[in-house]
């Protein structure tokens, strides 16, 4: 295992461990630039004209070009091709996807709440996001380890009304507070941050799911090699999924109820356990993942245990943070009364039972303050 409190800010001698190496082989590699980041390889992909084609038919040749990204990628591991060698196509798979993604945003359904607003024509959903809006970014050191110093983009809105969010003003209050951004300001930003040290671009807000047609219209302009995370609630629906599954290189989801009772109270969603374990397995399945989850007070035995049951079991690869920094945030102190289970800090006791448990389950954890 290895210690954050240690290496963090410089976070270099977690890369020391065989066990994060291994399990973060993809994303240790893009991050050297010893391989490309796969929106990179999308790039390489060449489709036939689509436009003026229906969303059933434009699906149709985006699995039929998957496979073929999947057979390059392949490739790319074994070091069968060199992807610098292979010109970039018009139009390819990355454009196919920018594609289908603003043919959802006129009926949105990036995630299960599926609100079927037309978002194209400034309608707003859930989530509060009528344009992509940047509230900040930075080099995060305060992210894991191996991801530090982390190029985190802030996004305003979010699909969950989490009662606790301690970025309630940008993902609840105030989400079009930011600047708006464009397709190509937002590759401007991943530049820059890259350029300037980054080891990845960390999509994060609020929630990035809302902002996914102009997150992956982006990569259209991004010419810098960069490993791609996405930070989320992972409340995304299945066509968000098989349209970020061929340009992610590590995912960072958040893990937060074991039961759908807990997160409908908690963050006002319904079948919250289906689909968060569902595209977690996927991302798991598909790529290298780090597990966060936040130990909510009073809430190990319904919560944290069966969250950590299930990752020991489904996703064996994934790397775990278990989070202690959970404190009463924004409605919680309006209404303590109402929230009177989480309005404290998590007791010494229950984290020290939750890491005694992840160790006994044979999780690869480590405890973050």
């Amino acid at each position: 295992m290895w210690d954050w409190k240690i290496l963090r800010p410089d976070a270099i001698a977690v890369w020391k461990d065989p066990i994060v190496k291994e399990r973060l082989s993809w994303y240790y590699k893009v991050m050297k630039n010893e391989l490309p980041a796969k929106f990179v390889i999308c790039k390489k992909i060449e489709v036939e004209d689509f436009k003026g084609l229906e969303i059933d038919e434009l699906w149709k040749i985006h699995d039929e070009k998957v496979k073929v990204f999947d057979e390059m990628l392949n490739a790319v591991k074994d070091d069968k091709i060199d992807i610098n060698k292979i010109p970039d196509k018009n139009p390819n798979l990355l454009d196919l996807k920018v594609e289908i993604a603003y043919k959802i945003l006129e009926s949105c359904e990036f995630c299960e709440r599926r609100c079927r607003v037309n978002r194209k024509e400034g309608e707003v959903g859930v989530c509060n996001v009528k344009h992509p809006n940047v509230h900040s970014y930075f080099h995060h050191y305060g992210e894991e380890s191996p991801l530090v110093p982390s190029g985190t983009i802030f996004y305003g809105g979010c699909n969950f009304k989490c009662v606790f969010c301690q970025n309630h003003d940008i993902s609840q209050e105030y989400p079009q507070g930011g600047v708006e951004v464009d397709a190509k300001k937002l590759a401007l930003i991943q530049m820059e941050l890259r350029k300037e040290g980054a080891r990845n671009i960390n999509h994060v807000g609020g929630d990035p799911t809302p902002n996914l047609h102009v997150i992956l219209e982006s990569f259209k302009y991004l010419n810098v090699n960069v490993p791609q995370l996405w930070n989320s609630n992972m409340y995304c629906s299945v066509e968000t999924m098989r349209l970020l599954r061929e340009v992610i290189d590590i995912w960072l989801p958040d893990l937060k109820y074991g039961n759908d009772r807990c997160a409908e109270r908690l963050s006002l969603v319904k079948n919250y356990w289906k689909v968060v374990t569902r595209n977690i397995k996927w991302a798991h399945d598909w790529s290298d993942i780090i597990i966060r989850h936040l130990v909510l007070p009073n809430h190990l035995d319904c919560c944290t245990k069966p969250i950590l049951k299930w990752i020991a079991k489904n996703c064996p690869r994934a790397l775990v943070n278990i989070m202690e920094q959970y404190r009463p945030m924004f409605k919680v102190l309006k209404h303590p009364d109402k929230y009177s289970d989480i309005n404290r800090r998590p007791s010494i006791k229950e984290m020290e039972e939750a890491y005694k448990l992840a160790k006994e389950l044979g999780i690869v954890y480590e405890p973050v303050s």
